[in-house]
């Protein structure tokens, strides 16, 4: 029999502040927990929502390198996105923290302290890598290297990115410094570190008999591939300037693994939220939240009370650090709870292609709600109908417009509109008494019944997909029935059935309300506007008698709208420029050339002219014949940039040209100089123009 618990503690594991994040983030785990918590606080469940801005480890540093600027600057720009985006997406966290908090610091150097002084750190002096031109011990994401096992050639010093394998720096091949781009040598330092292999035994009594039933299977089989492996000692402190700094007196220039820091982010939040609770400075608290004179100490029960129930929603990549390496911890500070569940997603993938924000190929979070910000619940649908629940999944722009058009606006939208217009038409906007019921009438009723259950059962199961389907499945109920019924026909003979129609029509539409509300929260606020009604907790849903005869409904409008092709042609189209743009970037720049002397440009004499004609030659796809006032004289120049420019462009502009270049003959005809060009990474050629208009022959130096 399954554990009865007094409260709940959901976390959701913590972005890095280092950019933007994307759809697939959402699919891992905000969605998937949001939901889960939304449903848990409607049934009356004590919960702490949980989150916040992981703001440490070489991420950090490294982004500000590329922006050319300083690591506070990026996690304030980031933590401050990705806290709006989260918002406008409707995720009910009781708190977003960030651990470059004080009280954060705090938290983690007191557990390290924990640790250390019971003795289960063990100190050793390693060889690690170090970049000797830049003067510093290379951390994890310093490092790139070739994967050893899918042989991707930018595999990090911790993780590939592209197969997902955890790696450690050494096991790299052919590493190289992401400061400078040499080889790293190897040099002795000191660190602590954490004897994971002295807790196998324990973890699999914990993990491999005790959840072996109930842990999602592919978070079963991470835990257990590692296990079998065998765990190997794992550095919980890095040489770095940025993190947590070692609360020892012999660690200067040491700071806390991010992994070691990042998941006591959980526990500092909570104790976050209830300092601010009793301070009354809460920033980020939903709006249903109510806790009872909230005392700053009241975060211990959620994490130190064997009554609470925790839960981690991550995603696949960081399964082992939440369901090995932090509960190790958690186990070796000895004084909290351990998670009941790790309920962790796949990846979701992006038109056929892992998802890649460095590639160019993702949707941003910020990026899809500037494009759609009247559709946060179109983005949460369509990522809960293909979350990657226990294996990848994709999406595409053609589903989402599919999932949008031939569900939420053909089905769930086209229901409520019709009952909600039936009524305004027929009964002066005020719902209908109902007469004698037909055996329709009760099955619809019955069916209306039975499905809250479901749902509900499906969420505790974190089988979110199903879940949502099931959602689905009661505005289904309500559009059959009207279809099967049609009340419109039947106003003509018989109103009195006409309004028990439209009475059932309606209970199923606020059942919709309650029911749809941990999925899409907006368009449950939106439909209970609609129907002039309040709230409701779960407790409620299924009943046929939620609305009383003579109730007045609100406005009817549109709950969703049809998304038109061209719209997501243009998203395909922004993707694929997207990825080429950021292919064109990482490609190298064109060597420089063999050095030459001043007296060899002074040699050159490169002037501004002023294109008079411009013509395509015969029988060439490439040259055409250009007329040039060089300002000295008018000459004929062929030029091979038939491909990327017209006739008609050209005429009038200034070109740069080289004047004194021996003359030859091309397809017959001599040409007097070369016009001067920038060839970009993608070939195209580009003109190299004065940023002014200036008289012909002019000279350049």
């Amino acid at each position: 029999m399954s554990k009865e618990f007094k409260r709940f503690l959901v976390t959701a594991a913590l972005p890095y502040a280092n950019g933007p994040k994307h759809i697939g983030h959402l699919a891992g785990a905000y969605i998937p927990s949001d939901v889960y918590v939304r449903y848990m606080r409607s049934i009356g469940k004590d919960v702490v929502f949980v989150c916040g801005s992981d703001e440490h480890g070489t991420a950090i540093p490294n982004q500000a390198l590329k922006e050319n600027t300083t690591p506070k600057a990026i996690i304030d720009k980031y933590d401050a996105q990705i806290k709006d985006c989260f918002h406008q997406l409707g995720m009910s966290f009781d708190i977003y923290h960030r651990t470059s908090e004080p009280i954060h610091h705090e938290t983690s150097q007191e557990i390290f302290l924990n640790l250390f002084n019971k003795g289960l750190l063990t100190e050793e002096i390693s060889e690690q890598y170090y970049d000797d031109q830049a003067n510093v011990f290379l951390a994890d994401r310093y490092i790139i290297g070739t994967c050893p096992k899918c042989a991707n050639p930018n595999a990090y010093g911790d993780q590939c990115e592209r197969c997902g394998s955890t790696l450690s720096p050494r096991e790299l091949i052919n590493p190289k410094s992401t400061l400078t781009g040499n080889a790293p040598i190897l040099k002795s330092t000191k660190h602590w570190y954490l004897p994971l292999q002295n807790y196998e035994g324990w973890l699999t009594d914990w993990i491999l008999k005790s959840h072996k039933d109930d842990w999602k299977v592919n978070v079963y089989g991470q835990c257990k591939s590692w296990i079998d492996a065998g765990l190997q000692p794992r550095a919980m402190t890095r040489d770095l300037d940025w993190g947590i700094k070692v609360p020892l007196p012999d660690a200067e220039g040491k700071v806390l693994y991010v992994w070691f820091d990042a998941p006591i982010g959980y526990i500092s939040a909570t104790r976050a939220l209830f300092k601010e609770l009793e301070e009354n400075k809460l920033q980020f608290a939903t709006p249903q939240r109510d806790f009872k004179n909230p005392k700053s100490n009241d975060w211990k029960p959620y994490w130190q009370d064997g009554d609470t129930k925790l839960i981690h929603f991550v995603g696949k990549d960081n399964i082992v650090f939440h369901c090995i390496i932090f509960p190790i911890i958690l186990k070796a500070a000895g004084e909290y709870i351990l998670p009941e569940n790790v309920p962790a997603n796949e990846f979701m993938n992006l038109e056929g292609d892992k998802m890649s924000t460095s590639r160019g190929w993702s949707i941003e979070m910020h990026e899809y709600l500037a494009d759609f910000p009247d559709k946060p619940d179109v983005l949460r649908y369509a990522l809960l109908t293909n979350l990657p629940e226990t294996k990848d999944s994709e999406f595409t722009w053609k589903d989402f417009q599919a999932k949008n058009n031939n569900e939420l606006v053909a089905i769930f939208g086209n229901f409520v509109n019709r009952a909600l217009v039936l009524t305004q038409k027929y009964f002066d906007n005020k719902i209908p008494s109902r007469c004698a019921l037909s055996e329709i009438d009760q099955k619809v009723i019955n069916d209306m019944k039975e499905l809250p259950d479901k749902i509900g059962a499906s969420i505790q199961a974190y089988r979110f997909r199903e879940a949502t389907a099931q959602v689905m499945d009661l505005a289904r109920l309500g559009n059959k029935y009207l279809a099967e019924t049609e009340p419109w026909k039947l106003a003509k003979t018989d109103l009195e059935k006409v309004g028990t129609i439209l009475n059932i029509s309606l209970q199923i539409a606020a059942n919709l309300s309650i029911v749809v509300e941990p999925f899409l929260p907006f368009t449950a606020q939106k439909l209970r506007a609609m129907l002039n009604f309040q709230q409701l907790d779960w407790s409620k849903a299924g009943a046929a008698d939620l609305l009383n005869a003579e109730h007045s409904l609100g406005v009817a409008s549109l709950l969703f709208e049809k998304i038109e092709d061209d719209v997501i042609e243009k998203q395909i189209k922004k993707l694929l420029d997207s990825k080429k743009a950021m292919e064109l970037a990482s490609q190298p720049v064109t060597p420089s050339k063999a050095e030459i002397t001043f007296d060899d440009f002074s040699k050159m004499d490169i002037r501004v002219g002023t294109i008079l004609s411009a013509e395509r030659v015969e029988k060439s796809k490439k040259l055409l014949k250009l007329q040039v006032d060089t300002g000295i004289d008018k000459r004929t120049v062929m030029s091979g940039i038939a491909e990327h420019f017209s006739p008609e462009q050209l005429v009038g502009k200034q070109v740069t040209i080289l004047v004194n270049l021996a003359p030859r003959k091309i397809m017959g005809v001599e040409s007097q100089g070369m016009i001067l060009m920038a060839e970009d990474k993608d070939g195209k050629l580009r003109l190299l123009q004065p940023n002014e208009s200036v008289s012909p022959g002019s000279t350049v130096s």
